[in-house]
């Protein structure tokens, strides 16, 4: 049981309450069948995800770096009609997340896929349970750069020391800490839990029930 008690939760997408994966895998190896290029497996794309659609094709495309942006525009306009085909919540986010609404807690997800497609991936399997659902755009760059955690703090209305970030890597990490707030890293997302240890994570849980521990 935790000893401090949060008001706010902001949370990634990938990894951490959608099992996005399969789309990804899909969509990346489209693009680089209609490229030419060699194919990724499922365990390449887990290690090529977390800090944006753009990074994942600049490393899926290895050594054709001259194709990146042609694979990238294929990617994107495969992704977003199949974006949503094998995806789906996390075991017990749904109930979880309804749990922490109805205690009042404010939550937003955060994450470095496209706006448009955060947007669209939170109502559909979220649908009004986030206060505030963000993903990169002109207005908001990249985690781990704070801008848009500070935000959401800041249209929240809290004090750091009252949100609480829960995400699946060192990206999210990294974030947290560059905000200067808590983190919960989440074991069964996209990154192992040795690699959350060695990335500095402090506080790693193994299933989204635990989360009703910090609320």
């Amino acid at each position: 049981m935790s000893e401090k008690i949060y008001k706010a939760a902001i949370f990634d997408m990938d990894g951490t309450i959608l099992y996005t994966l399969l789309d990804l895998a899909d969509s990346t190896n489209y693009a680089l069948n209609k490229l030419n290029l060699k194919q990724r497996t499922l365990e390449e794309i887990r290690n090529f995800v977390g800090n944006g659609i753009y990074k994942l094709i600049e490393r899926a495309v290895g050594d054709h770096q001259e194709k990146i942006e042609e694979c990238f525009e294929i990617f994107k306009a495969h992704y977003k009609s199949n974006s949503t085909n094998k995806t789906t919540p996390y075991k017990n986010s749904l109930e979880t997340l309804l749990y922490l609404k109805e205690k009042g807690v404010k939550l937003a997800v955060l994450s470095n896929k496209i706006d448009s497609e955060v947007k669209k991936l939170s109502d559909i399997y979220f649908k009004g349970i986030f206060d505030i659902s963000i993903g990169e755009s002109e207005n908001f760059p990249k985690k781990p750069n704070p801008a848009s955690t500070n935000y959401i703090i800041e249209q929240f209305g809290l004090r750091k020391n009252e949100v609480l970030f829960i995400g699946d890597s060192e990206v999210d990490i990294q974030t947290a800490n560059y905000a200067k707030i808590d983190c919960i890293s989440a074991s069964w997302g996209y990154k192992t839990k040795d690699f959350l240890i060695k990335n500095n994570a402090k506080v790693i849980i193994d299933n989204f029930e635990q989360l009703k521990n910090y609320f």
